[in-house]
């Protein structure tokens, strides 16, 4: 039956993996100093979250076709054409719920939209290339993301153009490109197989787990500097307090990595993700609420 096949199909969209996406949302909220309108905020979420998050996932599955375990899947199922349908229906929906909100915000969706196809693509590939996918990926999923969830819930452009707030928005791109090489270290073997030369396997295990730590120490650095700049000492603290428990845990998994290198797997790298995603996610969500 067709239904059958678009639900099996439906876990490539990987909807609960999208979470880990979530501090980057909850970020560009907690910058904001004038007041939003919290059903706004909620359409913002549910827009990339639920839509344009899981229609890029699922794209990046098509073409990926892999074999081994991709983030939040450690079984993926076989790739079929159902998944470009519903891809396609995600893309529809999210640049609709997008221009719902606003034409300003359903642009900035559309293009995202296109920017992700184009990573993966096999006609483009950005993926093939180490430097060039990085850029893309972290100033797109980090500084882009953070800009586009302001201006979903209405932000007015002296507030968006300030600039204490793009250097905010310059930190959640900092931050992406120290966690995005993490994601890509459990994959050698199925990129080397691909021929796409990611950033963390130029870089090597060990190489890449140095490059995070450096890229997260420089935006969190920036980061407590911006809210001191901000007088918002509270809010610096808050981070401090939230993210200890992901020094901890990175600092516990470069040391298993350094004593053997197979810890760099897919568990290890799940936990990370969902650790630092909480921890950060809450952290925002305070400064929000206070």
């Amino acid at each position: 039956m067709p239904f059958a096949a678009y639900r099996r199909t439906l876990p490539l969209l990987r909807i609960p993996f999208s979470v880990y996406l979530m501090p980057v949302f909850w970020f560009g909220l907690s910058a904001l100093r004038q007041p939003f309108s919290g059903w706004r905020a909620a359409a913002v979420f549910g827009v990339l979250h639920l839509l344009v998050y899981p229609a890029s996932n699922g794209y990046n599955s098509y073409y990926d076709r892999d074999e081994g375990s991709i983030g939040g899947l450690r079984r993926p199922p076989k790739v079929s054409r159902e998944l470009l349908h519903l891809v396609w229906l995600f893309d529809a929906l999210a640049i609709l719920g997008a221009w719902l909100l606003s034409s300003l915000f359903a642009g900035l969706v559309a293009v995202y939209l296109l920017v992700s196809k184009a990573y993966s693509y096999e006609g483009i590939r950005l993926k093939k290339y180490p430097l060039l996918s990085t850029a893309v990926v972290v100033v797109f999923q980090g500084a882009y993301t953070f800009l586009m969830t302001q201006v979903g819930v209405g932000t007015r452009p002296a507030e968006l153009l300030a600039p204490d707030n793009l250097v905010l928005a310059l930190v959640s791109t900092l931050f992406l490109c120290g966690s995005y090489p993490l994601t890509q270290v459990y994959q050698h073997t199925e990129d080397a197989r691909r021929g796409d030369r990611t950033l963390s396997l130029r870089l090597g295990i060990r190489g890449t787990f140095v490059f995070a730590g450096l890229a997260l120490s420089a935006g969190a650095a920036v980061l407590v500097a911006t809210y001191l700049w901000r007088q918002e000492p509270r809010n610096a603290l808050l981070f401090l307090v939230a993210t200890g428990p992901v020094v901890v845990l990175f600092l516990h998994w470069v040391r298993a990595v350094w004593q053997q290198a197979s810890a760099a797997d897919f568990d290890h790298t799940m936990r990370m993700n969902q650790v630092s995603s909480l921890c950060l996610s809450a952290a925002f969500l305070l400064m929000l609420l206070w």
